[in-house]
């Protein structure tokens, strides 16, 4: 995995362009809104997002519970932190502690009841809403971009591996090789 296309295109959005879809996706459907903010902050798949479910969300805690849907087994699961304006967009969307109240009635519902066609033209939509286009342009992109961000803003890569599941630290390792701006921000730190 490589974070550039071989003709050097880049694969990630960066996080004045994230901004930039984040503002966008505040004028849309609600519904798509809380999808977005989903995948821009929590840096989950897309498959991820979708059978993300009024129980794993921990708003005492902060963070999103998904299960890892790309391990061999099921039932593998990992918390993310996620900002409050993301947790109170889902509660107020989706009405999380009104769910959560009712135990055993609903919880097991998904927030987001698409299919990963819609769900991908959801976000197709905002990017191009937001002028944003390229292989960046993409829930991928936004996935890049989380892990750019993390390792951007001095993460330890072992946290940026649990929160984005992956197996593999180098898998992980292949964030802290950003290159532009982000590139410029780690050695801003290495500097001081």
């Amino acid at each position: 995995m490589q974070l550039h296309t071989l003709d050097g295109a880049r694969k990630y959005l960066t996080a004045g362009e994230r901004d930039l879809f984040l503002k966008t996706a505040e004028r849309g459907d609600r519904d798509a809104r809380t999808f977005c903010m989903t995948l821009a902050y929590a840096g989950c798949r897309l498959s991820e997002a979708l059978a993300l479910t009024a129980d794993r969300i921990d708003l005492a805690a902060g963070v999103l519970v998904f299960e890892s849907l790309k391990k061999r087994r099921p039932g593998i699961y990992r918390a993310v932190p996620v900002p409050s304006a993301l947790l109170e967009a889902l509660d107020l969307v989706h009405g999380i502690r009104e769910v959560q109240g009712k135990r055993g009635k609903g919880q097991d519902v998904r927030l987001w009841p698409w299919s990963r066609m819609t769900a991908w033209r959801q976000v197709h939509a905002v990017m191009e809403a937001a002028k944003l286009s390229g292989v960046k342009a993409s829930p991928k992109g936004l996935r890049h971009g989380f892990g750019v961000t993390a390792v951007s803003a001095g993460i330890p890569l072992n946290l940026v591996q649990k929160w984005l599941g992956h197996a593999q630290l180098s898998t992980t390792a292949i964030y802290a090789d950003a290159v532009g701006a982000e590139e410029q921000d780690i050695a801003q730190r290495m500097w001081k």
